[in-house]
């Protein structure tokens, strides 16, 4: 059962040290503890009962309390599944390039690699288009492609 455990927000891996630390010192019965990082402020705690959990929590610095009740895995799964990082964007996209040597640039999206989460993009004000490859998590999309052709018409 999954118990989830209220922390300080930003403290999450903090508390997973301290707690791990209190598991390996005492020999507790805990299966795991996961932090997720969409979920901040949130512990979650993987143990045969309550009380258990709260042994463990008890007096753990950072540690704010436990949410009343357990839950089962399969709430918590569309946490733990992965997306690709090119999920979203279309060939056509006006994209902001957000880090590296082009940072700040606006750019068209001109070839999705999405097995390896590369974008290949054109500067727009550059004044001979070429393609730069990008890593995905280095982008935000600006402008949709189905945007464009509505304001065509």
């Amino acid at each position: 059962m999954l118990f989830g455990v209220r922390t300080t927000i930003g403290q999450e891996k903090v508390v997973i040290d301290i707690l791990q630390g209190k598991v390996k010192a005492e020999a507790e019965d805990i299966y795991s503890i996961i932090v997720i990082d969409t979920l901040r402020g949130y512990v979650l705690v993987e143990a045969p009962d309550e009380a258990m959990v709260r042994k463990l929590i008890y007096k753990a610095p950072h540690v704010r309390g436990l949410v009343k009740g357990g839950m089962a895995m399969k709430e918590i799964e569309h946490f733990l599944e992965v997306k690709p990082l090119t999920e979203g964007i279309e060939r056509g996209d006006i994209i902001e390039i957000t880090s590296g040597a082009f940072k700040g640039e606006k750019a068209r999206v001109i070839r999705i690699d999405a097995g390896k989460d590369k974008i290949t993009v054109e500067i727009i004000e550059a004044v001979v288009p070429i393609p730069i490859t990008v890593d995905a998590s280095a982008i935000r999309v600006v402008q949709k492609e189905e945007a464009k052709t509505e304001e065509r018409k």
